[in-house]
């Protein structure tokens, strides 16, 4: 869901508006900003109804992983070397986390 509205804040980024406000009152930017809500309210249920923290923690770094895929497929934005490595760099991470 974090990569889905990612996607659409970008997808909202990438055009011209014929005024300012226009860039933040969009169909793009009220329904990225509404899943993010949405994403937050489940993540928070889960930890409510009894998923540990740490359980829901690993499903949101998944979006380190699939944001610069999403942004790779859908916007043909390349992925760097800077980028892999920084991915390798949360994966390590959160694998050392929860060892």
């Amino acid at each position: 869901m974090g990569a889905a509205s990612q996607m659409m804040l970008k997808r909202s980024a990438q055009q011209r508006y014929a005024s300012w406000w226009r860039e933040y009152i969009n169909i793009w930017v009220i329904s990225g900003y509404s899943i993010m809500v949405l994403s937050l309210l489940i993540n928070l249920w889960a930890i409510h109804i009894g998923v540990l923290a740490q359980e829901v923690s690993i499903i949101e770094c998944i979006n380190y992983l699939l944001i610069p895929l999403g942004a790779w497929w859908i916007f043909k934005e390349p992925i760097t070397r800077r980028k892999m490595v920084a991915i390798g760099i949360i994966i390590v991470g959160v694998i050392v986390f929860f060892l």
